[in-house]
């Protein structure tokens, strides 16, 4: 990868994730013990993940890499950081926190790699971003990487990339190809709890992530799932990091099975086993649509969505059907059988 600045969007599910890791890996000096690359993610859980995933790929390299992200000891990002980390992953606000303590040294980063670049800009941290990139060399190569990246967001691209080269999959080939896909008319908001109820059994078959749109409603239904004697973990943004890596380590062993969830799940997490997604809400957005039932039928493999809708739904689900290209059928009764 010489070119200085890429733009690139595919699926979900496709490898995005390992290819940039590969193309950090490759820009590495591994005898200078430097920040040479440095990764921004939007959510703490994915930081960390491609953390995993570039000492997974680069242990024979003996790579030094460090996730800096909100919810952890400041301290300890310091001695790391002193200590020397090739490659830094993190969320904007640690990672600019790191950069203005001086922790973080920029001289040598040769990569700066923006994952789910449209969430990023999505979530406001448009300007976190312009202060991180104006502390780092000018001949800094630029990489955005996204599942989805509407014309808005390459617009927004534009004004800290110059002549962009754009690697972009049509959308008409975001098919969620393997990923059988239903709704189960519920009429009414109060009746989504008796239908989650009723499939708890077939939830439990592997493991499935339930989406609400809030996290009240994420606290709300994970209550009252545990009062009717439901087993059930969930996470949320404004949970406590050290809770939240908790609640992943448990949910990717398998110990729990069933994840009540925000978006904050939605984007590059990667769970083998996780092949029934339930949308309590259908998402505000419908690109977040491909994100949540992107969490099931990864890499290939095979996955069952479930949505439930109100009378006040039938046009969104009509839009995301549009949308995509797709079809949404109502469940049928065997629906375990799929999954």
């Amino acid at each position: 990868m010489e070119e200085p600045l890429k733009a690139s969007k595919s699926q979900s599910g496709t490898g995005k994730t390992a290819t940039f890791c590969i193309s950090v890996l490759q820009c590495l000096d591994i005898q200078v013990r430097e920040t040479q690359a440095l990764i921004l993610a939007p959510t703490r859980e994915l930081a960390v993940q491609i953390q995993k995933g570039l000492l997974a790929l680069g242990d024979y390299m003996n790579v030094q890499c460090h996730a800096c992200i909100g919810g952890t000891n400041v301290g300890e990002d310091i001695r790391k950081l002193d200590y020397g980390q090739h490659v830094v992953a993190g969320t904007p606000g640690r990672v600019f926190d790191m950069i203005r303590r001086r922790s973080l040294r920029t001289r040598a980063i040769k990569m700066l790699v923006l994952d789910e670049a449209d969430e990023m800009l999505n979530k406001g941290f448009k300007e976190q971003i312009y202060d991180v990139y104006r502390y780092l060399p000018p001949a800094t190569q630029v990489v955005l990487i996204s599942a989805t990246l509407p014309h808005e967001i390459l617009e927004m691209t534009n004004k800290f990339m110059t002549d962009p080269i754009r690697i972009l999959v049509k959308r008409d080939e975001l098919t969620l190809e393997g990923i059988k896909q239903f709704f189960v008319a519920v009429e009414r908001e109060e009746w989504k709890f008796d239908t989650l109820c009723d499939l708890y059994d077939t939830l439990t078959i592997t493991q499935a992530v339930i989406f609400c749109n809030t996290k009240r409603k994420v606290d709300w239904l994970t209550e009252k799932m545990r009062e009717a004697n439901f087993t059930v973990s969930s996470m949320h943004g404004d949970m406590p990091q050290k809770e939240r890596e908790s609640i992943m380590k448990e949910f990717r062993s398998g110990a729990s099975r069933v994840l009540i969830s925000t978006d904050v799940w939605a984007r590059g997490l990667d769970v083998p086993q996780v092949s029934l997604i339930i949308n309590y809400d259908l998402p505000n957005n419908r690109e977040l649509y491909i994100h949540r039932i992107g969490r099931s039928g990864r890499y290939g493999r095979k996955g069952v969505a479930i949505n439930f809708v109100k009378n006040d739904d039938i046009r969104i689900l009509r839009d995301i059907e549009q949308y995509y290209s797709t079809q949404i059928d109502e469940m049928p009764m065997n629906v375990a059988d799929l999954i």
